[in-house]
């Protein structure tokens, strides 16, 4: 008997949705354990942590925008260097600002499928790899994209983000 497909939480199938909607056959994929961290995530896919697309919330300090920064797994974001590309600082956002502004919790932060629209740089360095993985809704859901796909599903401005 063939094993039961269980279905994926709510904010994971918004994402397969939206990936659906976007013409991505990216399927979304629940791990056993929750990869609420880049190294987390790698050491659960087996992947360099590079290869993890993390979806980072700041919040702008004078606009009080939603700012999204889809860096790699084995980046610090420089936050002085998409300030100068925003033309505004940025600070980081509370847990209550990601949820409202994505629609998911920090830890499952996809980089589509927002609650609302946001302003959003992708790291160039993703594309050092031809495949990465993103969160996909919730903390134990992620999914494979090619770098440029990405870029284009978010919308997003490329620079290096490091």
């Amino acid at each position: 008997m063939p094993a039961e497909v269980k279905p994926l939480p709510a904010s994971a199938q918004r994402v397969q949705d939206a990936l659906a909607v976007l013409g991505l056959d990216a399927r979304v994929v629940e791990l056993a354990m929750a990869a609420r961290t880049s190294q987390q995530a790698a050491d659960a896919l087996g992947v360099e942590v590079g290869q993890i697309a993390k979806s980072l919330i700041f919040r702008a300090a004078l606009s009080g925008r939603a700012v999204l920064v889809i860096a790699a797994g084995d980046r610090r974001v420089d936050e002085a260097k998409i300030a100068a590309q925003l033309g505004e600082p940025i600070t980081r956002a509370t847990p209550e600002f990601v949820r409202v502004h994505s629609g998911f919790a920090i830890g499952g932060v996809a980089p589509v499928a927002h609650a609302q629209p946001m302003v959003t740089f992708v790291d160039r360095s993703l594309r050092r790899f031809g495949i990465v993985w993103a969160a996909g809704g919730t903390p134990h859901c992620v999914f494979p994209i090619r770098p440029d796909d990405l870029a284009r599903a978010s919308r997003a401005i490329e620079l290096e983000t490091a």
